[in-house]
């Protein structure tokens, strides 16, 4: 409990970024970890905390909910909830030793679709024009990621549609927050029922990722799109570095 403190001051600013662009698991992860809680069951901890932020946020969003590179909400949900189960899943199955030296890499590719993901959009809709079963397949892998990991799925899930599609971050806050807490639904229920969760850090951040939700939905709906692009860059470039430095230096 002398933790408790600094939980709920993380779940704040989680669920504050996951409202504004997505990435709220570059804070609450490694606030888990240093609070001592191993990296697996940080991991599902972290997506259970946040996950009640999460739907606050959508909630405050919900007029701005439109399809998804033009295809509608409905068969976007179901295969990031397919995608979400299997992720999860493999979450559950994988060695603690194995997923600390995988992390980095995971944010290190959030961090880079985050950063270059609008340069190639233009050049990659010049070449190809995406079908629904290229849209739906990625939305699966996304969903997967997003069970598996969770650490900035909203951010890679922008980056994939605004290279599809070309849409401003900005304007993709509302189906994006649905379709992450649609990944993260199905993975909650599994984390819980594996007993995978540290319930005393999870209650603390995810009272904090509540309010922080609510608010930064808000805040979002005003702040320019900049502004939010490059405050979560900076801190998604942050912590990949000092998880690469914990894994590997």
């Amino acid at each position: 409990m002398g933790d408790a403190p600094f939980l709920l001051l993380a779940g704040v600013l989680a669920g504050g970024m996951n409202a504004l662009a997505g990435g709220g698991s570059f804070v609450s992860l490694p606030a888990l970890i240093g609070a001592g809680v191993p990296s697996v069951s940080a991991n599902a901890t972290s997506t259970v905390a946040l996950f009640p932020g999460g739907l606050a946020s959508t909630w405050v969003y919900r007029d701005g909910l439109t399809g998804v590179c033009g295809v509608p909400l409905a068969p976007v949900a179901l295969v990031s909830l397919a995608g979400g189960l299997a992720g999860s899943l493999l979450l559950l199955w994988t060695p603690a030793a194995l997923f600390d030296q995988v992390l980095p890499w995971l944010l290190l590719v959030a961090t880079i679709m985050l950063a270059f993901g609008r340069r190639i959009g233009p050049a990659l809709r010049a070449r190809v024009r995406a079908g629904l079963p290229t849209i739906l397949g990625l939305q699966f892998l996304l969903g997967i990621y997003g069970g598996y990991f969770g650490g900035a799925v909203g951010l890679m899930m922008m980056a994939v549609w605004s290279i599809l599609d070309g849409a401003e971050v900005k304007a993709l806050n509302a189906p994006r927050t649905l379709m992450v807490s649609a990944a993260n639904g199905i993975a909650v229920l599994s984390f819980i029922v594996a007993g995978a969760v540290a319930w005393t850090a999870c209650l603390l951040v995810g009272l904090g990722a509540v309010a922080g939700g609510w608010c930064g939905a808000h805040v979002g709906r005003t702040l320019p799109p900049a502004v939010v692009r490059a405050g979560t860059l900076l801190l998604a470039a942050g912590t990949t570095v000092a998880f690469f430095v914990r894994a590997y230096g």
